[in-house]
């Protein structure tokens, strides 16, 4: 069919010409954003799945587990069946008798030469793992390594061919509304495809090196282990976990992100484990309570709660430091700081750029091991003042003596101010500050008296802080808790 072709009105001036030329103009844009939108949205996956399914395998695994019988059946006395169940029990449910559990997963290949990715609680405990392929082939698989703290595990099997493989992509690229495709074998029904969108990304759960990618590509029990594609094929997930009330799928899907992923299993395939970077500090995020009261620009970094024997010690690293950078990279917030660290090589020096008493510095750090992290030692602290209490914020403190020292189970050496009571309407009680805490900083400076508070506070409000910070400690874990001054 011919395009009907659309005439210019030239005779009704200048003004109509150019009205006609605009909705001609917009009328080309609409046309040409649909057309790029139909290019956008595929009519369908199936030539995505055919290339990459046969990558994609069912997991099986076997273990022995042992407990107390069960619960014999109750049979009346004297009954012809009681010789046959007595008998039957016997032989199958003596006590403790060992029986086989089986569980399901999914995963996926990542060389031609065996290498498996799966999650972890897939195959954590098993005796045995039975790998079935696409094709309908299964083969035993051995457990290279494993890494609870990505729920992240390595298997490989042996083969006279070469096995299809998928490759990882960068998570970092996906953007939220980019389509997805999930495989794998949910509930056990076997392999299964399903499609959705980035939903979101960033995700934490509960793990300390969390960076989910949120998909309503539906994920159900099974499926754990299995990949998450972009449209190019490329692995961008693993998919792990889901939000739901009943155990099925409510569009609500965790993928741990591949460049998680491809650090851990590189580690694995290497060492067997995961090799961390560790800095050796304690932090915690800064609030714009804490950012007001150190004299920073915006609520940013990671504040240095402790400094134990370390890597970050040795550098001349100190609590109250306020990490700004870290091998080049912005620290936003204790969970970034964590996963660049930890995904950084052993004795690699870095560039750690810290804020201090107003100024930055950069100190040289050379990261030590964190698998081999020794437990942490509070830093030595200044001796004792003279008891005394007072009321100072709404907190009423002392000093300490030997009576407290037994009674909060404190070093002979330690010193600070002891919270005795807080006034429930005070700020110091909404954030958290309780009985048998122990303040060993204010302003960044050592107290032992109530008048090194006193001065501190002093200190702040000529210096035009709206709020000051205090470092306590309770059963041994420092924290900074910043706390409103009252114009005087």
């Amino acid at each position: 069919m011919t395009p009907q072709a659309i005439t210019v009105p030239t005779q009704s001036g200048p003004r109509l010409r150019a009205v006609w030329l605009t909705l001609l103009g917009l009328t080309f844009l609409l046309a040409q954003a649909m057309v790029a939108l139909a290019q956008e949205r595929p009519g369908s996956f199936a030539d995505l799945a055919d290339k990459i399914s046969p990558a994609v395998v069912n997991i099986t695994t076997a273990t022995s587990v042992s407990g107390p019988a069960a619960p014999n059946p109750m049979v009346p006395e004297g009954s012809p069946f009681e010789d046959f169940f007595r008998d039957f029990m016997d032989r199958n449910q003596g006590p403790n008798r060992p029986r086989r559990s089986s569980a399901l997963g999914s995963g996926f290949v990542i060389s031609e030469d065996g290498y498996i990715v799966t999650n972890n609680h897939v195959i954590e405990g098993a005796d045995e793992v039975t790998i079935e392929f696409f094709s309908g082939e299964e083969l035993d698989a051995e457990i290279i390594g494993t890494d609870p703290n990505t729920d992240i595990a390595l298997l490989k099997v042996e083969s006279d061919d070469a096995l299809p493989f998928v490759s990882f992509g960068d998570s970092d690229t996906a953007r939220v509304g980019d389509w997805v495709m999930a495989m794998g074998n949910p509930l056990g029904q076997g392999f299964s495809v399903s499609v959705g969108i980035v939903s979101a990304r960033n995700r934490a759960l509960s793990g300390t090196y969390d960076d989910y990618i949120q998909t309503d590509a539906a994920i159900n029990r099974g499926n754990s282990g299995g990949p998450l594609f972009n449209m190019d094929g490329d692995v961008i997930g693993v998919n792990t976990a889901i939000l739901s009330p009943n155990g099925g799928s409510i569009g609500i899907g965790f993928s741990m992100a591949s460049n998680v992923v491809t650090n851990v299993v590189d580690q694995l395939q290497e060492f067997g484990e995961t090799r961390r970077g560790w800095l050796g500090v304690r932090i915690q995020d800064v609030d714009q309570d804490m950012a007001d009261a150190l004299g920073l620009e915006k609520a940013a970094g990671a504040l240095v709660t402790d400094v134990p024997e370390g890597p970050a010690m040795e550098a001349g690293m100190q609590s109250g430091d306020v990490i700004l950078s870290f091998d080049g990279t912005d620290v936003e917030d204790t969970r970034q700081l964590v996963r660049v660290v930890g995904s950084s090589p052993i004795g690699k020096s870095v560039r750690v750029v810290v804020f201090r008493d107003g100024e930055t510095e950069t100190l040289m750090v050379t990261l030590g091991r964190r698998e081999e992290a020794e437990t942490a030692v509070p830093a030595s602290i200044e001796q004792q003042a003279d008891p005394e209490e007072a009321e100072i914020l709404g907190i009423t403190v002392s000093t300490l003596n030997d009576e407290l020292r037994t009674q909060l189970g404190l070093d002979e050496d330690a010193t600070g101010l002891v919270v005795l009571s807080v006034d429930e309407m005070s700020e110091a009680y909404e954030k958290g500050l309780r009985a048998g805490d122990l303040i060993t900083e204010a302003g960044q400076q050592k107290v032992s008296a109530a008048a090194d508070l006193e001065d501190r506070i002093s200190e702040a409000q000529e210096a035009g802080r709206r709020s000051l910070l205090l470092l306590v400690r309770r059963e041994g874990e420092p924290r900074f808790v910043a706390l409103g001054l009252e114009e005087g």
